[in-house]
């Protein structure tokens, strides 16, 4: 694949489908159609294997599954262990799905 840019200065994605002795199939796309064909077929794998969520989820996500507007509140509850995290990079925290459903899991109530 190779990305490259037209005259209006739109980036362009080059797929090489098969790479035959004599001939070459090649699709130009537009980034936005690029990014959308990538999407489609990461929702496809996931389909297929069964896989209904991120594991991992970045900090607007796991704010909006807690239904909290601060990141001080989600700081806060990483730092008490409540809810488990991953920092692969300095400036990137992930959360856990799974253990930001259990956090809320427990304090459910039952209806009366």
């Amino acid at each position: 694949m190779l990305v490259f840019e037209s005259v209006r200065n739109i980036p362009y994605y080059l797929l090489f489908l098969s790479f035959k002795p004599n001939s070459m199939e090649v699709i130009c796309l537009e980034s936005e159609a690029f990014y959308s064909l990538v999407e489609n077929v990461v929702q496809r794998i996931k389909e297929k294997n069964g896989i209904k969520h991120d594991k991992w989820l970045d900090t607007e996500k796991a704010m909006e599954l807690l239904n909290i507007k601060s990141k001080t509140t989600l700081q806060t509850l990483r730092d008490e262990g409540k809810i488990r995290f991953t920092q692969p990079q300095r400036k990137i925290i992930l959360y856990d799905r799974d253990s930001i459903i259990a956090y809320l899991e427990k304090y459910a109530r039952e209806a009366f």
